[in-house]
């Protein structure tokens, strides 16, 4: 049984910092794809970071410039450093990470953490 497990969420002034981590709790054969996606109330789940296995970052244009998506191999966890944060990046947060196996994809999600961005 492998787990996400999601933690650094919480509420923060606009313009401050956050780093969001996802630890892998079990085995997962590759991470190919390690994503992180966010839901706003009222709003459909978006992507917001996207890192492959080859160490391609690619980012949700809202969010390009102060997030940035990285990974320890060594720890098994991927994190997202949040900066210049703002009230809209308001969102609960979802680790995913996605991995090719036998020829079938399988996702793996966290159960998501809190981000506040408010004064």
């Amino acid at each position: 049984q492998v787990q996400l497990v999601e933690s650094g969420g919480g509420l923060v002034q606009p313009g401050g910092s956050l780093r969001l981590s996802c630890s892998v709790d079990g085995s997962i054969p590759s991470f190919d794809v390690m994503a992180w996606h966010r839901q706003a109330p009222g709003k459909e789940r978006e992507l917001v970071a996207r890192l492959t296995g080859g160490g391609t970052a690619n980012y949700a244009d809202s969010v390009r410039g102060r997030f940035t998506i990285s990974r320890d191999n060594a720890k098994n966890t991927v994190y997202l450093q949040m900066n210049s944060l703002e009230p809209e990046d308001t969102a609960v947060y979802y680790c995913n990470i996605v991995t090719m196996w036998i020829g079938r994809r399988f996702d793996y999600w966290g159960q998501g953490t809190q981000v506040t961005v408010s004064s």
